[in-house]
């Protein structure tokens, strides 16, 4: 399999890499226009385009009102938000292939475990500012000694577990499909007889793959909010 290298650029000693910084930056034009076109000149009864927007928006309230029961309106937004841009960076990656000059140029944005990563620590500062919020800063911290003060150890590792799976799972599914798109693409080229069976292979991989970045985001914001209301609905004295 040939190595691909991202182009970097190192600015006040830190490196930057500019495939990851366009395609995020391509991925929330993406989702930004999208809800942008959507919304336009929306009516009471809605259709059409108003009538995508509109589900969406309530699958994903649908998706995190078990977990947020009576606060399922103040972060409906913030899920939506999640999935969308998640939805859109996972599936990305799948458009097309761009190679110049042996860099590579296009990618899916959650497929860089930096990204997912990234991601996930966004998801547990608001899980750890909205559980000070909600409860106080003396209850919050009260809750990692609940059932016993001896549990603080383990409550603690939780929530470092926490953060770190929800960027595997993502990144550990959205990266294996873009190896697999890119041997089936390095298999079209081996000769004229390989080149039908990699481009069956190819679109029956790319269609599964768009089921699971899909699965991908609906987990991300389900466990999201799952973290969010275990700190937000804490009834535990």
């Amino acid at each position: 399999m040939e190595a691909l290298n991202n182009p970097v650029v190192s600015f006040f000693g830190i490196d930057f890499d500019l495939t990851i910084l366009a395609m995020c930056l391509l991925t929330v034009f993406v989702t930004f226009l999208f809800v942008f076109w959507a919304s336009r000149r929306m009516t009471i009864k809605p259709k059409g385009k108003q009538n995508v927007l509109e589900w969406l928006y309530e699958f994903v309230q649908n998706l995190i009102r078990p977990n947020l029961g009576p606060y399922t309106s103040h972060y409906s937004l913030l899920a939506f938000s999640l999935f969308l841009f998640i939805l859109v960076a996972n599936n990305i990656g799948l458009v097309t292939k761009l190679d110049i000059d042996g860099y590579n140029w296009w990618t899916s944005p959650t497929a860089n475990f930096a990204v997912d990563f990234s991601l996930s620590l966004i998801v547990a500062v608001i899980v750890h500012f909205e559980g000070i919020r909600k409860n106080g800063f003396k209850k919050y911290l009260k809750g990692y000694l609940s059932p016993n003060p001896a549990m603080l150890p383990m409550n603690i590792l939780e929530e470092v577990t926490n953060v770190v799976s929800l960027a595997l799972r993502l990144y550990g599914n959205i990266y294996a499909g873009e190896v697999v798109l890119s041997l089936l693409v390095q298999l079209a080229h081996v000769n004229l007889f390989t080149f039908p069976l990699a481009f069956m292979l190819n679109v029956i991989w790319t269609a599964f793959s768009a089921f699971i970045s899909a699965i991908q985001a609906y987990v991300f914001v389900l466990l999201s909010t799952i973290y969010i209301g275990n700190k937000v609905t804490n009834d535990k004295e």
